[in-house]
């Protein structure tokens, strides 16, 4: 029983570590824009990806939403994080976003 819980602790310390360090990509929006079917408002968000869903956090309040995305793997690796973006209706909507120092990009 004593290894089982030792197994269990270190299997959950482990999985605790992996979630501290999961890479976020730093993006600011100049104005209200719409991502996958969330509103934000204009300011700094940090962003995590995990699986197909995209969480932004507001880097001022900490408040987070998370939308769905489409995960696709580029042959080139990214430079920069660079959001893509077209306005429809007076609203700014962003098509999609390459992730700096990585090969993704994720569809809205």
């Amino acid at each position: 029983m004593k290894l089982k819980t030792i197994l269990l602790a270190a299997v959950l310390a482990i999985f605790t570590l992996s979630l501290a360090f999961a890479k976020t990509y730093d993006v600011t929006f100049s104005s209200p824009t719409k991502v996958g079917n969330v509103q934000l408002k204009a300011g700094d968000y940090h962003l995590k990806v995990d699986g197909n869903k995209a969480t932004f956090i507001d880097a001022r309040s900490a408040k987070s939403v998370t939308t769905d995305v489409k995960v696709e793997n580029s042959d080139k690796k990214f430079d920069q994080t660079m959001v893509n973006s077209s306005t429809e209706g007076g609203t700014n909507v962003v098509k999609d976003i390459e992730l700096g120092g990585s090969k993704i990009k994720i569809g809205f």
